[in-house]
């Protein structure tokens, strides 16, 4: 996936916007962030933390966590390593953890 293709993935999503800049676009639920483009090819992802562990361990090539991001529910995903399926997961994964009814 390319950045283009996670906006278009996010946004076929009910209520899921986009915000941020052109250079640094986000998206959010009612305001809650599923993911944030950091630069051309790094994208933060909200994500639970069994989840994030998972996608670490299985893909170490492009999920990862900085120090900074340790404590909170994120993962940051590199888009250059182009694994389409798993990004799909954690994306769906952080939507669906913001959508509350």
């Amino acid at each position: 996936m390319d950045a283009e293709q996670v906006g278009t993935f996010l946004e076929a999503m009910p209520r899921c916007r986009r915000k941020g800049s052109a250079d640094r676009p986000a998206w959010y639920v009612d305001n809650r962030l599923v993911a944030r483009l950091e630069d051309f090819d790094t994208l933060t992802i909200r994500c639970a933390r069994e989840l994030r562990d998972e996608l670490t361990a299985a893909h170490p090539e492009t999920f990862g966590v900085t120090p900074r991001m340790e404590a909170h529910d994120k993962v940051q995903a590199s888009l250059a390593h182009r694994n389409d399926a798993a990004l799909r997961r954690a994306l769906a994964a952080a939507y669906s953890m913001q959508v509350r009814d």
